[in-house]
């Protein structure tokens, strides 16, 4: 698993215990094995994980792609401080049917980051 890579201009958020970072094309193996977990998948498709194909060539592009099309809002890469770990992601978007400005919060974090709260911080 991958520590933060190239931090410096690339922070989005910092809390206390994360980072959240921009992805980059170094985060393939991060959200393949993020998304190999069939109890994180459980809710999202059945426990179905995502391939390394599909992250590669669809899901790590759209995340990419946001950050160009809409200012402030994105994935983000969650690292954690005191580890250097990358334990998930969290995302800020404008939700769908919403009031203008009216942001959703998303989320989906390794098993070892589960109830440690994070999602909250």
């Amino acid at each position: 698993m991958r520590g933060p890579v190239g931090l410096s201009s690339e922070i989005f958020l910092e809390t206390d215990r994360l980072l959240l970072r921009r992805f980059t094309e170094d985060d393939v193996e991060n959200l393949v094995e993020l998304d190999s977990d069939p109890e994180v998948m459980r809710f999202i498709n059945g426990g179905r994980p995502t391939s390394p194909q599909e992250i590669e060539s669809d899901f790590l592009p759209a995340f990419l792609d946001y950050y160009e099309r809409f200012a402030g809002y994105g994935f983000w890469a969650a690292i954690e401080k005191s580890t250097g770990q990358f334990v998930g992601w969290f995302h800020f978007r404008p939700a769908k049917d919403a009031a203008p400005g009216e942001v959703e919060l998303g989320y989906r974090l390794r098993k070892a980051a589960w109830r440690k709260g994070y999602a909250t911080e």
